[in-house]
């Protein structure tokens, strides 16, 4: 890890805050009195024959403005941030949401990262996808994309059934591309969810979701 890391994690930390008081400023569609929302989720993972570790996504929304914070996401040891802008619409049909994010990373992996998290809903299925391009200065080797998406089902207004994909390298090995089945619940603030990567392979990783929104 350079030593630099700590100091361009600062520095994007101040020029996300810059970025935000600014898009505050300039968006006179964000009422003075518009109630921050704020979500928090970890991800306990195991690997088989790996190391297990849990990574960490907090998000706080207000209006159209997203800010977000990642530990262990793009490599484990790293952390990111991001600030975004909520783009919406549909009707009674079709929903669909799409956010353009700019931030970086530090620690472990240092580095520019522009992403994107969209989804799409019709009744009781869904899309979603968040996508990310880690981009190492002065390394087109280590320039990489990852990506998490979802096509999901609810037969319940409080589960939620169906197939998760994603590209990584956080975990090691040959496979960067790993599918399988996932369940969530939902009470009230709280989901609970699992993942079960790869089933029928040696190389298979079993995610746990548990967030709450506030």
């Amino acid at each position: 890890m350079s030593g630099a890391g700590p100091w361009r994690g600062a520095s994007l930390l101040a020029l996300l805050a810059a970025a935000t008081g600014h898009a505050l400023a300039a968006d006179d569609t964000v009422a003075v009195d518009k109630p921050w929302a704020f979500a928090l989720t970890a991800y306990p993972t195991a690997v088989r024959g790996g190391d297990h570790y849990t990574s960490a996504v907090a998000t706080a929304d207000r209006g159209a403005l997203h800010l977000e914070a990642r530990y262990n996401y793009e490599s484990v040891g790293a952390r990111s941030a991001f600030v975004g802008w909520n783009f919406s619409g549909g009707g009674d049909t079709w929903q669909w949401e799409l956010t353009p994010l700019a931030g970086g990373a530090w620690g472990s992996t240092d580095a520019f990262v522009p992403g994107l998290e969209a989804s799409v809903a019709r009744g009781r299925l869904d899309f979603y996808t968040d996508i990310e391009y880690v981009r190492l200065p002065h390394e087109r080797t280590g320039r990489y994309l990852y990506a998490w998406s979802e096509l999901g089902f609810k037969p319940v207004p409080w589960l939620r059934l169906g197939l998760a994909g994603q590209r990584t390298r956080a975990y090691g090995g040959a496979r960067d591309v790993l599918t399988g089945p996932f369940a969530q619940l939902t009470w009230e603030r709280f989901t609970l969810g699992g993942y079960w990567f790869q089933p029928a392979s040696q190389e298979q990783v079993v995610v746990l979701s548990l967030g709450v929104s506030f």
